[in-house]
């Protein structure tokens, strides 16, 4: 592919705002000369390559019951591997540089560094000849699988979330164990002081548990997921969106990196007072992620401000040795009262997707295989797991036997390897939470009922204790807050070929540099330090990469939208 100037590229993807509906990029696809053959060909066994950015850790080649089940129906095996903590960032630029892929890749935020290189094949003609169940999952949201108004292909099919969801628990926010609120009676957790007050009051009448040195609140700052614990809370803390490193103005959709908010400053001078006070582990920022999971694993961690898919192998280990109440509770909290959290804000369909490289021999085969996995049974069978192991019917109705729920709560870790449950979801499309099927069963296991139901005894009596059922109803509603016309923009692909990219960078160096500095730092020096973080960004460039992602996010608006935004 040719390099796009910034300027170019917001030329173009305004010029073809209106040529969403035929419209098929060729940068990086096969021609017509080269499409792929169907050879009708689905139950020989065949084995594909593949990468993923995100970490597996209960990945067992197909070898668990899941897995068998989909080699029987489809012949497919695959041959995975998986980034253990860069998310791709290091992998993904080499095999641009080398030409080396794996026949399919989910690249996360890496794709246009894939497309940019010529490594992705347009999927438009494959999905609509070969994918019939894709094109029914998608339906009406097919344009928002198109890379942009000037390139309309579509490399990837989301995958990292469901068509139609609907979140019905909280699984991130500011966490505190069950025996910390049991003991304190239960008390009210909304602001970032009660938060801290529970912390230091437990801390004080427990400073070693099991003969460790208890830990109040820990963060894990290792590589890209300093993102997760230490810098998007200071976004959900002050009741702005996740937006990824920007903040966008919701009327003139104008962007700017998120630290700019005053009211930001205001809640790394809150981690800053907890360091000082000696509330924050002083190794936050040297530990490595396996440091930090296994420190929750042993039960000496009062307080996270993480997400479960980032710790829950370590609470799962807490289950295992039927530690229950170590594990945590989820909480909104926010820098005051006042302060609306916009964790549920909706985003609409949105989201990281999975590809099929130009190294792959047969992409007929591989997006049939994708497309058994969208059908109903192909779903079913990701979701709940094999019938009359995993679930049974009962009365037309799907659902957990007693003995398997317990192992999903208790022994998670162990029964995902075994089961390959809840495994294969980035492979293919999918319904999302709160979507049901021709039977009138949920596709998902995340209703409410079932989500109750597998919440631990201990889980169970805080809940109760609060007079809510799930901990999501300690946030916002959605109901009660704008759908985003953008999406989430940190799912949006730039170009990978401008001087934006660069200047990226450069502020991402800063700012996982100077936070931690300031978060350390002596009181006296927190705004000093603070202030010289803002304008080393702005020395960096951050002004002129602000406009151009704003020029982004509008055109991304006018084609979602059909709005216009100029």
């Amino acid at each position: 592919m040719k390099g796009r100037t910034p300027k170019t590229f917001a030329m173009l993807l305004l010029a073809s705002a209106l040529a969403i509906t035929a419209g098929c990029g060729t940068s990086g696809g096969k021609s017509a000369e080269e499409k792929p053959v169907d050879t009708g060909d689905t139950t020989t066994p065949i084995t594909f390559t593949f990468f993923g950015a995100d970490a597996s850790p209960n990945w067992n080649n197909m070898k668990d019951a899941v897995g068998q089940e989909i080699t029987k129906a489809t012949g497919v095996t695959l041959e995975a591997e998986f980034d253990v903590n860069n998310g791709g960032d290091q992998k993904i630029p080499l095999m641009a540089a080398s030409g080396d892929y794996p026949d399919i890749i989910y690249p996360k935020g890496n794709l246009s560094k894939l497309v940019d290189a010529g490594a992705m094949l347009d999927l438009t003609d494959l999905i609509e000849e070969h994918a019939p169940n894709l094109k029914k999952i998608y339906g009406d949201q097919m344009n928002r699988l198109k890379y942009s108004t000037e390139d309309q292909a579509i490399y990837t099919i989301p995958t990292n979330m469901g068509v139609g969801n609907v979140a019905f628990d909280a699984t991130g926010g500011f966490e505190i164990q069950q025996k910390v609120l049991k003991e304190l009676g239960y008390p009210e957790v909304k602001t970032l002081e009660d938060y801290e007050n529970v912390l230091r009051t437990y801390y004080e009448k427990h400073p070693t548990i099991d003969g460790q040195p208890t830990i109040p609140l820990t963060l894990n700052a290792d590589d890209w997921k300093i993102m997760i614990t230490v810098t998007n809370p200071a976004f959900q803390a002050t009741g702005a969106p996740d937006d990824g490193e920007y903040y966008i103005d919701p009327e003139t959709y104008e962007a700017k990196l998120h630290y700019k908010r005053p009211e930001e400053k205001e809640y790394f001078r809150w981690l800053n007072k907890m360091y000082n006070e000696g509330l924050l582990d002083k190794d936050t920022f040297v530990q490595k992620d396996d440091q930090y999971k296994s420190k929750i694993a042993s039960g000496r961690v009062l307080g996270l401000i993480d997400q479960e898919w980032n710790y829950g192998e370590a609470e799962n280990a807490l289950k295992s040795k039927n530690n229950g109440e170590s594990t945590y509770a989820h909480f909104s909290v926010s820098l005051n009262k006042d302060i609306v959290d916009h964790t549920f804000q909706p985003t609409g369909f949105d989201g990281y997707g999975i590809g099929i490289t130009t190294s792959a021999k047969d992409p007929v085969r591989i997006i049939k295989f994708m497309d058994w996995l969208a059908s109903d049974e192909g779903q079913v069978l990701r979701y709940w797991g094999v019938e009359n192991q995993h679930y049974k019917v009962e009365n037309g109705k799907r659902i957990v036997p007693e003995d398997v729920q317990d192992r999903k709560i208790n022994d998670n870790s162990a029964f995902t390897k075994e089961s390959g449950v809840g495994m294969y979801n980035i492979f293919s499309a999918r319904y999302g939470d709160g979507m049901k099927d021709s039977t009138d069963n949920y596709y998902t296991t995340n209703f409410p009922e079932q989500i109750q139901a597998g919440y631990t005894a201990a889980e169970k009596e805080t809940l109760k204790a609060y007079g809510i059922t799930t901990w999501k109803d300690f946030f916002p509603s959605e109901d009660k807050l704008k759908l985003k016309d953008w999406g989430a923009a940190y799912n949006m692909p730039v170009p990978s070929d401008t001087e934006y990219n660069v200047t990226f960078q450069k502020t991402q160096d800063i700012i996982r540099k100077r936070i931690p500095e300031a978060i350390l730092a002596k009181p006296d020096q927190f705004d000093t330090l603070y202030d010289g973080l803002l304008a080393e960004l702005d020395k960096a460039g951050a002004v002129e990469m602000e406009k151009q992602y704003t020029v982004w996010i509008k055109d991304r608006v006018s084609l979602w939208t059909g709005k216009d935004v100029k």
